[in-house]
């Protein structure tokens, strides 16, 4: 078996979930049928090339990584996307590249810090009705 034969119904499944969307939802703004959806996650057939492709696009991955061949979720052309306004995408890759591995253990850790704090945030706006 490849290691791609049941990666892509998996990854369709958790780039769903991560946006928050029921089957139905998905299937509704990629026009397709439900069953479609349920289709490609539980790999009983893949995606057509045409939306492997839409897939990519909506869910901002690579479709290497929609198809399990990279573990590298965003399109090349995301690193000159400035994240504020001085520092682009590959800035910020370039600068942590620099880092000795004691300070890029920091700044991973600081980061995940960050990851889980919005995360709770989030969370407690959602139950006060907040937006």
């Amino acid at each position: 078996m490849n290691r791609t034969d049941n990666v892509i119904g998996a990854n369709i499944a958790k780039l769903r979930k991560e946006k928050g969307l029921l089957q139905r939802e998905l299937s509704n703004i990629l026009h397709m049928s439900p069953s479609n959806i349920s289709n490609y996650e539980n790999n009983a057939y893949w995606p057509d090339l045409k939306t492997v492709c839409r897939m990519a696009d909506y869910f901002g991955v690579t479709t290497d990584y929609l198809l399990g061949r990279t573990d590298y979720r965003c399109p090349p052309e995301m690193l000159s996307e400035y994240i504020t306004s001085d520092y682009t995408v590959h800035n910020i890759v370039n600068s942590l590249l620099c880092l000795d591995s004691s300070s890029l253990d920091a700044a991973v850790k600081y980061i995940n810090f960050l990851k889980e704090s919005n995360a709770v945030s989030r969370k407690n706006n959602g139950k006060s009705g907040k937006s």
